[in-house]
């Protein structure tokens, strides 16, 4: 998509910091960070949001999963522990429309206990 800042990242049109890429996503630092750790994964292929991607491209899921799976490992975010957030539309706080996963960490996150 033409106007979605994602894939212009994707493009390079816009600069961003890197941190994980493979054939298909692509994580870089969230430049807006909501804790000591805060990164973005994205899958190269744009759809609206994580509905659009269960019922036009599942598969991308597993995709940006398993890149987040081997991310964490990598840069020993499991041990302490992370969160894995997405949003969806306006009301669900989504103001980028691309699928997109936040992973928080490097600190003990508060909220959403159980």
């Amino acid at each position: 998509m033409s106007d979605c800042l994602f894939c212009k990242i994707l493009k390079a049109e816009i600069p961003s910091e890197k941190v994980y890429e493979n054939d298909v996503v692509y994580g870089f630092k969230d430049i807006q960070p909501l804790a000591k750790e805060h990164y973005l994964f994205i899958h190269k292929s744009h759809t609206k949001n994580i509905n659009d991607l269960a019922t036009q491209a599942p598969h991308q899921l597993t995709d940006v999963f398993t890149a987040i799976s081997d991310f964490t490992r990598t840069n020993n975010l499991e041990e302490d522990g992370f969160r894995v957030v997405t949003n969806v539309n306006s009301n669900g706080g989504q103001t980028v429309f691309h699928t997109h996963f936040h992973v928080l960490g490097g600190e003990a996150l508060k909220g959403f206990g159980a």
